[in-house]
C-alpha cells in the first residue's frame, strides 16, 4: 500500500552495469516483481541466478523465460514456502551446497493485508512471512556473503523490500506480545495493521544489518504501488483503497522491479538507507528511526531463530 505512485525514470537495460562473476538469489521469483527482477538482471551476465518459490510448474516457466533472455546464465529454482521456517532452512542449505559465493540477496517475497492467520511456526502470518522467513534466510547466508566480501568483492548486497505501508504499523511500532497471535486482536483494520508492522520490521532489520555487518551493503526499498497479485488478489474493497490512494496510477511489474534492481546494482547506493522509486532517499517515520526498537527486534528475532539455525 502507498499514498502515491511515482513513475520510475530508470532504464535497467542501459544503466545496470555488467554483473559478470556475480551470484544472485531472489526470493519470491516465480511471479511479480521477483520474476521481473530476474529478467532485468539476467541480461547483464551474472554467473548464476537462484530464486525461491512454492510452485515448481511456475518455476519452470521462469527458467524458460530467463534462458530465452540469456541462455548463458545458470538459473536454478529453490522450492520454499515462506510460511515454514523449516523449508527456508532447507532452501538455504540447498543454495549453500551448490553455490560458491553470494553477491546479491534480493528479499522480495511477501504478502499483503491477508486475513488473520498463523504461519506453520506460530507467528502472525504477515510478520512470519515478510520478516521472520527473510531474517532466517539472511542469517543462514550471511557467512557466505561475508566470505564473498572478504574475497575481494567489496560490493556484496542485501536488498529488502518494504512498502510505504510500514507507516500503518501500530502504536509502538512492533507489538511483541502479539507476534505469536493471528493479529485479529488489533481490531478493525487489523489486516493492514499487521501488514504495516511486518513492513516496519523490514526497515528495522535493514538498519541493524547495516550497523552490524559493515562489509555488506544492506538497503531497504519501496517498489512503488505495483499491479501484481498482491493488489489484484485483494478483495474489491481493499483493491479500491489501493486505487484511490494511488492517484498517479499503479506501476507495471516491469516498472515496479526497477527500484530493487537499482538498489542491487548501482554504485551510489548507501548502506542502511531507505529508497523510494527510483533511487530516491525516502522520508523516515518515527518508529523506523528508532534505534532501540531496531535493536530490540533484532535480539527478539535472533532468539526466536536459534532453533532453526543451529
Amino acid at each position: 500500500m502507498a499514498l502515491f505512485s511515482s513513475k520510475p525514470k530508470f532504464n535497467p537495460d542501459e544503466e545496470v552495469p555488467d554483473l559478470s562473476g556475480k551470484v544472485i538469489l531472489v526470493t519470491g521469483g516465480t511471479a511479480g516483481l521477483g520474476f521481473e527482477s530476474i529478467l532485468q538482471l539476467i541480461r547483464h551476465n551474472p554467473d548464476a541466478i537462484f530464486f525461491t518459490g512454492r510452485n515448481a510448474s511456475s518455476a519452470a516457466k521462469v527458467i524458460s523465460s530467463a534462458r530465452e533472455a540469456n541462455p548463458n546464465v545458470d538459473v536454478k529454482f529453490l522450492e520454499c514456502d515462506f510460511t515454514s521456517l523449516q523449508t527456508v532452512r532447507a532452501a538455504a542449505e540447498s543454495f549453500l551446497a551448490s553455490a560458491p559465493r553470494l553477491d546479491i540477496l534480493m528479499c522480495n517475497a511477501g504478502i499483503m493485508a491477508v486475513p488473520a492467520a498463523l504461519t506453520k511456526d506460530g507467528y502472525q502470518i504477515q510478520f512470519g512471512t515478510n520478516h521472520m522467513a527473510h531474517a532466517l534466510l539472511v542469517k543462514l547466508l550471511l557467512p557466505i556473503m561475508q566470505k564473498t566480501a572478504a574475497g575481494g568483492d567489496k560490493d556484496v548486497r542485501i536488498v529488502l523490500n518494504t512498502s510505504l505501508g510500514y507507516k500503518l504499523a501500530p502504536k509502538g511500532g512492533i507489538v511483541f506480545d502479539k507476534l505469536k497471535t493471528d493479529g485479529s486482536n488489533f481490531g478493525t483494520g487489523s489486516d493492514w495493521t499487521c501488514y504495516g508492522q511486518s513492513k516496519l520490521a523490514n526497515v528495522l532489520h535493514c538498519v541493524e544489518l547495516a550497523r552490524r555487518y559493515p562489509d555488506i551493503k544492506a538497503v531497504v526499498i519501496h517498489p512503488g504501488v505495483v499491479n501484481t497479485g498482491l493488489v489484484s488478489d485483494l478483495p474489491f474493497v481493499k483493491r479500491f483503497i489501493v486505487w484511490i490512494t494511488t492517484p498517479g496510477g499503479l506501476l507495471t511489474p516491469q516498472e515496479g522491479a526497477h527500484n530493487q534492481v537499482w538498489a542491487a546494482t548501482m554504485p551510489d547506493v548507501k548502506t542502511g538507507a531507505y529508497y523510494e522509486p527510483v533511487g530516491k532517499l525516502g522520508a523516515r517515520s518515527e518508529y523506523s528511526n528508532d534505534t532501540k526498537l531496531a535493536q530490540r527486534l533484532w535480539d527478539w528475532t535472533e532468539s526466536e531463530l536459534d532453533a532453526y539455525s543451529n
